[in-house]
């Protein structure tokens, strides 16, 4: 039995996957040349070194600075567009149905854009996306944890312009530590009632009790990563209880040094105990990674049947902010794999 083709081959989805940690090393070779930015080599192969974690990083800091190259050459509409398409493109190549496009749009503002300039461009992408390559999308726009109360709420306005179009979602990134989830709670409470879905990046790096403020608090009906929910088993419990499900990376969380080692990762413990997994990249560049490889992981590292990978994958299609119809379309394409 060949398991890769059989996950290569599987239909797909992919729920937190930054735009802004997925962009081509070569398109931002190409870009920061016409763009005339100065990148630390022009070599293709060096570069990577620059964008991309080869192994580990020291923290989750440390990886963070890996986005500040592809950052620079997302300051313009006609940039932002082909980067969001590319990775559209690059997910029908590994037969991903659908995709939650993430990214912080105020982090592309400092050439002149404004938020609805950038959020056109993606919506632009997006809509080109599912015409062009049979991918469908939605957009999760994030709000930076270490941002003024100001430039978030200025944010959500306007993003709210676009809640019909293609933006379904609101979430909140950034270190967890300096600015726990009660500091926002007003901004999630006006996101919740202009009719947004929230997920919230929680117990990525340390506090599992964060897990549990975001629900509680900010209303998340999803957690990004929530790996440390293993310390304390009455959050896993909890976790369960409200069918909350975590988005799991771990090739990112391993990257980070979260975890020593991808067979010790959590995925594992979380699954057998219940709680409801779901399988991502967090970024496909900065990791080095794609799904079709995550998916591998867990069967060759996590020793995760073929019909638990099913399972992974069906639970992830079932947490997507997707409309019903496209759900039950994925699933039942996802059933006739053999």
């Amino acid at each position: 039995m060949d398991y890769r083709k059989i996950i290569k081959n599987m239909p797909k989805v992919q729920l937190h996957c930054h735009i802004d940690g997925s962009v081509r090393p070569s398109t931002l070779l190409e870009l920061s040349k016409k763009r005339g930015i100065k990148l630390p080599t022009e070599d293709l192969k060096e570069l990577k070194k620059y964008v991309a974690v080869e192994d580990k990083c020291s923290s989750l800091k440390d990886y963070l600075k890996k986005f500040s190259y592809p950052l620079s050459v997302m300051q313009d509409k006609e940039n932002i567009y082909r980067i969001t398409l590319e990775l559209i493109e690059d997910c029908s190549k590994e037969n991903i149905k659908y995709i939650e496009l993430r990214f912080a749009p105020y982090l592309h503002l400092e050439e002149g854009l404004s938020i609805k300039d950038v959020l056109e461009a993606v919506i632009d992408a997006k809509n080109e996306g599912e015409k062009r390559f049979g991918v469908k999308s939605n957009i999760i726009c994030s709000f930076m944890r270490h941002e003024t109360n100001e430039k978030n709420f200025n944010q959500l306005k306007e993003v709210a312009k676009f809640i019909n179009k293609g933006v379904v979602a609101v979430d909140l990134a950034g270190n967890e530590a300096d600015f726990p989830p009660k500091l926002f709670k007003e901004l999630f409470k006006e996101a919740k009632k202009l009719g947004f879905h929230v997920t919230i990046h929680a117990g990525e790096t340390g506090n599992e009790k964060n897990i549990i403020d975001s629900i509680n608090l900010l209303g998340a009906e999803r957690i990004g990563h929530g790996v440390s929910a293993y310390k304390d088993s009455s959050v896993e419990e909890f976790l369960i209880k409200n069918n909350i499900p975590l988005e799991i990376c771990m090739t990112s969380n391993y990257n980070t040094e979260i975890v020593d080692k991808i067979k010790n990762h959590p995925v594992r413990r979380f699954f057998d105990k219940g709680l409801n997994v779901t399988l991502n990249t967090d970024n496909n560049t900065v990791s080095n990674v794609d799904l079709t490889e995550e998916y591998i992981k867990l069967y060759e590292e996590l020793n995760f049947s073929l019909d638990e990978i099913k399972q992974i994958n069906i639970n992830t299609v079932n947490s997507s902010f997707c409309d019903d119809k496209t759900k039950s379309s994925i699933i039942n394409s996802i059933k006739e794999i053999k």
